[in-house]
């Protein structure tokens, strides 16, 4: 005889299937970021951590004093490209500049250690080149520290406010779960919907691990509404969806310049090499199509090439599964005020970005507004506890500018290129296609190889600006080019921190990643550089007549 409590526990069986280890796939809650397990140090991560210090204090040793590297010798001030440098070496004469220079680059070495290492954090290598720079002399205290105010770090520490306003409001979570249950009436409508959903949070999230945050419960839950299980039971729609996601997240990032920090790094750098700004709407104009474009191209290649579906991943597996998701956005009740504010000052904020060119108002300056807007007493939406700003990140951010004001100082990115080009006996006549080519080759599989955005920008656009201008050709044809590279960083889990989440997630295997990944990272390479003779010449970014690809 069935009890009542046995048709019970039936009925809920059958509602949600458990898993091996009798946890619900479908409870949203078991798939936040807390609840998924840590990663641990592989042997070889465990033992670069252990050589990290000892190797970065060798390396600033033998640079600082020891190591005396002939092209920053008697520098001829003929040779020197920055504004900033040519007044430093004026006033401290040749011999200091050479010298400061010499101190820069094993504060750079020691640094790109220290980072690529993981034997310190980010933010506490940041603070050590930051009196480091100080100390030896590179830079003034005012303007080593001035970094932590720059424009690009307030725009970072609004977006970060208005990204917690969409967040503790709920409007991020609601609007994933209804474009879901509006739009996602079968397994392909799904993944289209995740690339609509992704492109629209990276206008106004610039933490991609924030919308990671965001969109892996709710994709987790599709993914075993198909079958999907973690483990043993991953099937080529978990692997889909979650690789789709990855891809989307950091794709989407770079479809505008408040994507991420690196992107608004890379933008601070190259403006402050012309003397101008990289606005909101060239980034947007010239990227947004791209990244999009190249989304759509990941979701045929997954569904068409690498993880084909099978007749039965096309059909929900558990029955009432998207009643799971219909409860979850029922919970969220109806869109309250503060809500229909967020959305206001996010419409609003989103539109004067885009149209910067046209009115002249900084993306900063708008962050801004928007930021005291949303923190108002009363009128305002969230409260300052409510906000999440990540300070180290911050402080990592701070170092990477300190660096680049030691860049500007020191000339030193200039002088490296100069040197090397010298050495291997190419001159200036060097066709710009081959340059461009190869500094955005170069920019995009380092992501295989470093595991920071914001390093990358740091090292790799500076070349650029050092390149352009040693060939004369104008800095924003290759430096925004190059940047434009930054977010390929999906095809290894520790090349970005989304990557390293969802690897947690135990949908997919290594291969699988690398596979799908590098496949893409190729094709986006590719594309830019298909761009960089179409598209990009046609908004002026590279210039006419001196491609000559096809």
């Amino acid at each position: 005889m069935v009890t009542q409590s046995e048709e019970k526990n039936t009925q809920l069986h059958d509602e949600a299937i458990l898993n091996n280890n009798g946890v619900d796939p479908l409870d949203m809650h078991n798939y936040r970021i807390e609840h998924l397990p840590k990663r641990e140090k592989t042997g070889f991560e465990k033992w670069l951590a252990q050589i990290g210090n000892p190797l970065a204090l060798v390396i600033f040793v033998l640079f600082a004093f020891f190591i005396d590297l002939p092209f920053l010798q008697n520098i001829d001030p003929d040779t020197i490209v920055s504004e900033s440098a040519r007044v430093q070496f004026d006033e401290i004469g040749a011999q200091a500049f050479s010298k400061s220079n010499a101190y820069m680059l094993a504060i750079f070495l020691a640094a790109i250690i220290l980072w690529m290492t993981q034997a310190l954090p980010n933010y506490q290598t940041s603070l050590i080149l930051i009196i480091t720079l100080v100390l030896t002399g590179v830079l003034p205290e005012q303007l080593a520290y001035a970094q932590l105010g720059h424009r690009v770090m307030w725009l970072n520490i609004m977006s970060f406010i208005l990204a917690s306003m969409l967040v503790a409001t709920g409007v991020a979570k609601r609007f994933a779960l209804w474009f879901i249950l509006r739009f996602g009436k079968n397994a392909g409508a799904i993944f289209i919907s995740f690339i609509l959903i992704n492109t629209l949070l990276s206008a106004f999230i610039s933490a991609t691990t924030a919308k990671a945050a965001i969109l892996l419960p709710i994709f987790m839950v599709i993914a075993a509404i198909y079958g999907a299980r973690q483990g043993e039971g991953k099937n080529n729609f978990g692997r889909s969806i979650v690789l789709q996601n990855l891809l989307n997240i950091n794709l989407g990032a770079g479809a505008f310049v408040t994507g991420s920090g690196a992107n608004l790094l890379a933008a601070a750098l190259i403006g402050g090499a012309i003397g101008g700004y990289v606005y909101f709407s060239d980034w947007l104009f010239a990227m947004f199509p791209v990244m999009v474009g190249l989304m759509f191209v990941g979701y045929i290649l997954a569904l068409k090439v690498f993880f084909p579906l099978k007749p039965e991943e096309r059909l929900p597996q558990i029955k009432g599964g998207m009643k799971r998701l219909e409860d979850e956005y029922r919970k969220l009740g109806k869109m309250d005020f503060n809500e229909v504010k967020a959305v206001i000052i996010f419409l609003a904020i989103l539109g004067l970005w885009a149209t910067d060119r046209l009115h002249g108002i900084s993306a900063t300056a708008v962050a801004f507004v928007g930021g005291i807007v949303a923190l108002l007493p009363r009128i305002g939406i969230v409260k300052w506890n409510d906000v999440d700003i990540p300070w180290h990140l911050l402080l990592f951010s701070a170092g990477a500018y300190t660096l680049g004001a030691g860049f500007g100082i020191t000339d030193l990115p200039s002088l490296s290129v100069n040197a090397f080009f010298d050495s291997i006996g190419i001159g200036d006549e060097t066709e710009f296609w081959k340059l461009y080519v190869l500094l955005t080759g170069v920019m995009v599989f380092s992501a295989l190889v470093f595991q920071s955005k914001t390093m990358r920008a740091m090292i790799f656009v500076p070349i650029a600006i050092g390149v352009a201008s040693r060939f004369g050709f104008p800095i924003v044809s290759l430096a925004l080019p190059v940047a434009f590279m930054i977010e390929h960083v999906y095809v290894l889990p520790f090349n970005s921190k989304p990557a390293a989440l969802l690897y947690e997630t135990d949908m997919y295997s290594l291969s699988n990643a690398f596979r799908f990944g590098i496949t893409m990272m190729v094709i986006g390479w590719v594309l830019n550089i298909i761009m960089g003779e179409t598209w990009f010449r046609f908004l002026g970014i590279t210039p006419d007549g001196v491609f000559g690809i096809f």
